[in-house]
């Protein structure tokens, strides 16, 4: 190919006449441009997958014919193109991502070469040769969609899988908790364990992970399961009503107290009461309810009457108990008695593989609140999920499938607009040295951030902290926390 004149555009039928028939009789198009770009030589192959004439592009620039926009039809500038700027620098290029465009304005996909020619050392040309690869992406196309769809098809198994292990799981008796993971395992063994004894029980975890889940499975596998098991939220009544929610009162006793009432104690007799969020019981509460699990008995407000009760005690906390009877925040007495076999949960962000079965059944008991038919969570979708940090742990989770589950117009989630929370990691350094309160006051701030400082609402922060919206505006006033104006 040395022996090109390309210079000479006169002479263009006789470019390479010794390979003139081999060059008319392959498949792939072949142009060649002298030094200014303009083409000097065009084979058959190239006039036919074109549409354009040699006697049209000889003599001119190419790249405004059939190479002057992008497949978007966006403007595609000459100085960008491979090919004239192999004609720059000498260097060959190969090129599958471009199109060509025919004479009569369709394009198709081209992969291409372009290589410098050289005679007696000095570059005189380029040469570019090309191929239709409509087939090529059409195929590889339609194996993404095979492949898309394959993917599909093994999420929808896998959920479906998932959901009856479930259904198993509910009719074999085994603890309803969703996942698998090692952490998760040790706690169901810790559950089964337990459930069949009397011992008081101390669950301790995050926010929103599942600490009252873990108190009814230990009351349904227990000996008193056919027995009422009764929960009292402790951080939603202020001291003076919180004794009569426990103990119950007589009619009298207090103004509005118009008739007489049982209390959570009374109610739970022969059966389970769960104390959740027991760390915030006033001192004065710890010390009656420290003299109920001794004796197992308690007088009614107002009344002088003793009522004996036999209960099974469960209590759970998102606070570290030890730390606040260090800080004379919670009666040491009391906090051995209830640490007798203590449970912890673990967050969700400690747990992440048990997300794909979490999403399956939450999705299964949120189509029935909806009354949707949502049946599965994209591939991508699911990436981002367990790519989260989930300060709000499973609470959250269920927040933001149901929210998405909501806004969903067709069977699959896909979580485009999920922002990734910073993992709490990157907090847990910086809190070292912080007071708990200041610890306490940060993540308060954290989750009305990610709530755009919504208190109420089953998207408030309220409920990702799993705190009644009273609570947490009295906690905010505390703490001396402020919307930003």
């Amino acid at each position: 190919m040395s022996g090109i004149n390309l210079k000479d555009k006169t002479n263009h039928d006789n470019f390479l006449p010794e390979n003139q028939l081999i060059l008319n009789a392959v498949s792939e198009g072949i142009y060649g441009f002298d030094l200014e770009g303009n083409a000097v030589f065009i084979n058959p192959a190239a006039e036919r997958m074109t549409g354009w004439r040699s006697a049209e592009l000889l003599g001119k620039n190419i790249h405004d014919c059939h190479h002057h926009s992008h497949s978007d039809g966006s403007h595609y500038h000459k100085d960008d193109c491979p090919i004239y700027n192999t004609l720059k620098d000498g260097l060959a290029r190969e090129i599958s991502h471009e199109v060509f465009w025919r004479k009569d304005g369709t394009s198709f996909p081209v992969h291409y070469t372009s290589t410098a020619v050289y005679k007696d050392g000095a570059m005189i040309g380029v040469v570019a040769i090309f191929r239709d690869i409509s087939i090529q992406k059409q195929t590889e196309k339609s194996l993404r969609q095979a492949l898309e769809q394959v993917q599909a098809l093994s999420e929808k198994l896998s959920f479906e899988n998932q959901y009856l292990q479930l259904e198993l799981a509910d009719r074999t008796g085994d603890v309803e908790i969703s996942g698998s993971s090692e952490p998760i395992n040790q706690l169901i063994q810790q559950i089964k364990l337990v459930s069949n004894t009397e011992s008081t029980v101390l669950i301790s975890g995050e926010n929103g992970t599942g600490k009252e889940l873990v108190a009814r499975n230990l009351h349904r596998l227990s000996n008193r399961a056919d027995k009422p098991l009764i929960s009292v939220n402790c951080a939603a009544f202020s001291s003076a009503l919180l004794e009569s929610e426990l103990f119950g009162h007589e009619k009298g006793a207090y103004t509005g107290a118009t008739s007489r009432r049982k209390g959570r104690f009374e109610l739970a007799h022969q059966g389970t009461l769960f104390l959740d969020e027991v760390a915030e019981l006033s001192l004065e509460a710890q010390s009656k309810l420290l003299r109920v699990i001794q004796e197992q008995e308690f007088e009614r407000v107002g009344s002088s009457q003793t009522i004996k009760v036999d209960i099974r005690l469960i209590t759970a906390t998102h606070h570290d108990l030890r730390k606040r009877v260090e800080q004379g925040l919670f009666r040491m007495d009391l906090y051995y008695r209830l640490n007798v076999f203590p449970i912890v949960v673990p967050p969700l962000r400690e747990r992440l593989s048990d997300i794909p079965e979490l999403v399956s059944h939450l999705i299964e008991d949120l189509n029935r609140k909806l009354g949707k038919k949502i049946t599965q969570v994209s591939h991508k979708g699911m990436q981002k999920l367990m790519q989260n940090s989930w300060p709000g742990n499973v609470r959250e989770l269920q927040n933001v499938l149901e929210r998405e589950m909501i806004l969903a117009h067709g069977p699959v989630l896909e979580f485009r607009q999920l922002t990734l929370t910073e993992p709490v990691e990157s907090h847990a350094q910086a809190a070292t040295d912080q007071t708990l309160q200041q610890v306490e006051r940060q993540h308060i701030v954290n989750i009305l951030k990610q709530t755009q400082w919504r208190i109420s609402g089953s998207n408030g922060a309220a409920a990702v902290l799993g705190l009644p919206p009273s609570t947490l505006r009295s906690r905010m006033k505390k703490l001396a926390i402020s919307r930003p104006i």
